[in-house]
């Protein structure tokens, strides 16, 4: 199958502060490795953490999930929609990653 040597590509996005835990960088196109397929919710956090986190990690990450206040939108749907952590990451997926908490 062919699909399965190509990486796949998605884009990422961090908005309502959390592109803040980013070098302040709201977008990111980013090539997931094939050989690492199935790709879940829960391995792209992984990634995330380990690739493209530059502080803090707490605020974003909380054990294998992310933090309470973070919501998930994965093709602008919900991710609770879409099976939240075990969803299977599809090639030219979209999913944004929105910061609900605030300082005070």
């Amino acid at each position: 199958m062919a699909a399965s040597t190509e990486n796949i590509s998605v884009h990422l996005e961090f908005s309502g502060g959390a592109e803040l835990l980013f070098d302040k960088v709201k977008e990111h196109e980013v090539q997931l490795p094939a050989k690492d397929l199935p790709w879940t919710i829960k391995k792209l956090l992984v990634w995330i953490r380990d690739n493209l986190l530059k502080e803090r990690p707490e605020l974003f990450v909380q054990g294998e999930t992310v933090r309470p206040g973070i919501l998930i939108l994965v093709n602008d749907a919900d991710w609770e929609l879409v099976g939240e952590l075990e969803y299977e990451i599809q090639n030219k997926d979209r999913i944004i990653f929105i910061s609900t908490l605030h300082g005070g």
